[in-house]
């Protein structure tokens, strides 16, 4: 670990985040854009705005004093994005706009810290992220710093519960009832005890299992074992290639 990343200073970038005081300058790092036409930087600087980065590049530290800017010493380290775009980096985008979670300035601030030891290439980079988390200089998220050395920080949301996935419990969603989608061919009911069950082109029973209401997002998993979603819109739900109608 780099003997920047210390916990004082993980305090000082967690008070100005709360306030959003400063905007955060990482600088130094080698850092793998993903981009479809750049692929990486020498020695570059991302500055990170409330939430999104303003600017990538090296060069940018100079300018630090005159944006007030809270400075991450990155000397040493690897930077990659923690949304991976294989499209982007390999070129088979359209076109730019279509690139997703590269580090270029207007896109959300999602990206991993590594010592340039553990990522010889971006690849060794994300396989030290995915596996060896512990050994993770830092992790940001949307503009926070989630991990610091190897733990979570203040910023991290709680771990999922992965032991209870798929466990069923009663639904108290408004959208419960029986849904008709608009050629009559698929009838599916929701009903209070957190299960669905399908009647397709008039045969009964054809899909049955557990479903979960999340706001306006429906997440079925099939008591064969597979999983789709559906999506409520304007009071009307969407589930694959179906619009239904609550009856």
């Amino acid at each position: 670990m780099s003997n920047a990343f210390t916990p004082e200073l993980l305090a000082r970038i967690i008070d100005n985040q709360a306030a959003y005081a400063q905007p955060l300058l990482f600088v130094g790092a080698q850092v793998h854009v993903f981009d479809s036409l750049v692929g990486e930087m020498e020695d570059a600087d991302i500055l990170l705005g409330e939430g999104f980065i303003v600017g990538t590049g090296p060069g940018i530290v100079t300018a630090a004093g005159d944006d007030n800017a809270l400075v991450i010493d990155c000397a040493g380290m690897v930077i990659v994005p923690v949304v991976i775009d294989a499209r982007a980096a390999l070129g088979l985008n359209a076109s730019r706009a279509s690139d997703v979670g590269t580090l270029w300035p207007g896109n959300t601030g999602s990206f991993a810290i590594v010592d340039a030891a553990l990522a010889t290439d971006a690849a060794s980079a994300i396989m030290t992220v995915l596996t060896r988390p512990e050994s993770v200089a830092a992790i940001v998220v949307d503009g926070k710093v989630v991990l610091w050395n190897g733990e979570r920080t203040a910023n991290a949301p709680e771990r999922p519960d992965s032991t209870r996935a798929g466990e069923v419990a009663a639904s108290t969603s408004p959208y419960l009832g029986m849904w008709i989608d608009t050629s009559d061919f698929l009838h599916q009911e929701l009903t209070a005890d957190g299960r669905y069950d399908e009647t397709r082109g008039g045969r009964p029973h054809a899909f049955q299992g557990s479903f979960w209401i999340d706001g306006e997002r429906i997440d079925y998993l099939d008591d064969l074992g597979f999983w789709a979603f559906g999506e409520f819109i304007d009071g009307v739900l969407h589930h694959g290639p179906y619009t239904l109608e609550r009856r």
